[in-house]
């Protein structure tokens, strides 16, 4: 009979044999605080124009070299737990803003560090965390209105809109800023609806290998890296007839067997097959279409006639382009090859073949402004400078769907963060009790965001932030850093047109709270033995071999 080794009391013994737990604040508190720290320690550098770049290899091999936080995050994988929260609080600013992702990291790290002063000074978790801190963020978020600088005027006015875009692109693309802002305004206002229903989706980008940035253009309607198939390369004035089945004959569902007795009968075979596909090449040319684009292949029988009718061959093998194409040109995709209607061709001014670098592209023009949707003709000398491009551009396509939400703008720079750290550094004055220091806590953790910008920059950060401090204190709330001065120099950032949405604050202010508040409720952590059969051998040799040769 087998010896039973009876488990250690506690409650280890109630759970299954492999399983984990830790208790208390050494075991669980400090370990999700200390886990957290790193995380936000690793994308700190990259916070604001002058941050580093990361290089980081997926699981895939793919290698993405960029600041930009959200992307970091996503091919990362982090893998524990408390970390993990923070990872979703700037995923959910990503979905909700789509840009500050790294304000959230940052500022929810610095937020848990001072919390765990606040514990080793021997608070309680209640008081040093969520009484204070949360009280702390309820009167964040009741200062910001006053701290708005500015509105947006007129969504319409392309200079303008640029202006406010530099700040969310400069931290991206530094050096490119006033170029790719002028871009993105430029596509943006070409689409506004008149309902102000702004849609992200709407704007497309193509990235195309050669030349550099400054060659990168504009244009309204969409761009495919495509050939056309057939002869005709341009149409002006196109009717596009779109059919998501094969540009082919068609095949019958039930198998048949054709008994040929002679070579007459073999050619009236051919012959009838091709008079059918004359024929139905022939309706669709008939039709008034002039432009057939097709989401699958395209027979060389099929290209023969469309030649004789002078029909231009476009083919796209993503059903997601052949959707996005219906949608610009207001066409409807058809199963089957039958010859469209008016109402379900789509119309545009002009569908061309051009070649782009050494690069083919097919494109479908509208001349009017207020098309459904552009494109931005990325250029660029390696592909994951344009990938980084992609990320600025898409940054700030989500600025300006902000600004159609929410006009108020805040200033940039660490103008706000400091404003807010001293009104609620003597909001915590006036409270009674311990939470107390958790409020100036609070207020002290939003040093942290001019902090790094000023060490990203390379100059002394204690300067800068007492620097700034005295100037606010004098009343001057729109002062922020100074990133291009030499030495550690302030400067008031609506002049500079340094400004940042009021609402990209707003949540990553909410959301940053509502993680470090969630990650240090946290006392134990509990972790079940994984599932799953005994690993793999890692040996090189194949399964059948014999692993002792």
């Amino acid at each position: 009979m087998a010896l039973h080794v009876p488990k250690a009391p506690g409650f280890a013994q109630m759970l299954k044999e492999g399983a984990k737990h830790y208790s208390g604040l050494e075991e669980a508190v400090y370990r999700n605080i200390q886990a957290c720290k790193e995380l936000a320690q690793t994308t700190r550098t990259a916070y604001g124009p002058n941050g580093m770049n990361k290089m980081v290899i997926n699981h895939l091999e793919k290698l993405f070299v960029t600041n930009d936080a959200a992307t970091i995050l996503r091919e990362l994988e982090v893998q524990h737990p408390a970390a993990k929260m923070l990872v979703m609080a700037s995923h959910m600013q990503e979905q909700e803003v789509g840009d500050g992702t790294n304000f959230v990291l940052v500022f929810a790290g610095v937020l848990l560090e001072l919390a765990e002063d606040l514990l080793r000074m021997g608070l309680s978790v209640s008081e040093a965390s969520y009484k204070g801190y949360e009280k702390a963020c309820k009167k964040a978020l009741e200062i910001l209105p006053d701290l708005v600088c500015c509105s947006a005027k007129n969504l319409r006015d392309v200079e303008e809109v640029a202006s406010l875009l530099h700040t969310s692109v400069m931290s991206k693309q530094y050096g490119n800023e006033r170029f790719l802002a002028k871009l993105i305004a430029q596509a943006c206002v070409s689409i506004l609806p008149d309902s102000g229903h702004f849609n992200v989706d709407n704007i497309r980008v193509c990235k195309i290998v050669g030349a550099g940035i400054s060659a990168s253009s504009v244009l309204h309607g969409m761009v495919f890296k495509k050939e056309t198939e057939g002869d005709v390369t341009s149409v002006k004035d196109a009717k596009i007839a779109v059919y998501s089945c094969p540009f082919d004959g068609m095949i019958t569902e039930t198998k048949g067997t054709v008994l040929i007795k002679n070579a007459e009968e073999l050619m009236n075979f051919s012959k009838g097959e091709e008079n059918l596909m004359d024929l139905q090449v022939k309706a669709i040319a008939d039709s008034g279409a002039n432009v057939v684009v097709t989401g699958g292949k395209v027979a060389d029988m099929a290209l023969h006639y469309a030649n004789k009718y002078n029909l231009m061959l476009v083919r796209l093998n993503s059903k997601w382009d052949l959707r996005r194409l219906c949608k610009t040109v207001g066409a409807t995709a058809l199963p089957r090859l039958t010859p469209p209607t008016l109402e379900e061709m789509g119309h545009c001014n002009s569908v061309y073949l051009s070649e782009v670098g050494d690069t083919q592209v097919v494109v479908f023009k509208h001349e009017k402004e207020d098309g459904a949707i552009s494109t931005i003709l990325i250029r660029g000398s390696t592909d994951n400078l344009m990938d980084d491009i992609e990320r600025a551009v898409d940054d700030g396509v989500n600025t300006f769907k902000v600004l159609t939400r929410d006009k108020r703008l805040v200033p940039g720079g660490g103008a706000t963060e400091i404003e807010l750290a001293k009104q609620i550094t003597s909001y915590g004055e006036t409270c009674p009790g311990l939470d107390q220091y958790a409020i100036k806590k609070f207020a002290e953790a939003f040093e942290a965001i001019p902090r790094a910008l000023a060490e990203n920059s390379g100059v002394k950060a204690n300067e800068v932030i007492s620097k700034l401090y005295a100037v606010h204190q004098e009343g001057k709330k729109n002062v922020g850093f100074d990133i291009e001065a030499e030495a550690a120099a302030v400067k008031d950032m609506l002049e500079a047109g340094v400004l940042d949405t009021y609402l990209g604050k707003f949540w990553g202010i909410k959301l940053a709270t509502n993680a470090a508040v969630t990650v240090l409720r946290v006392d134990q952590i509990i972790m079940a033995k994984p599932a799953g059969g005994p690993k793999p051998p890692s040996g090189k040799k194949d399964w059948d071999e014999d692993q002792n040769d």
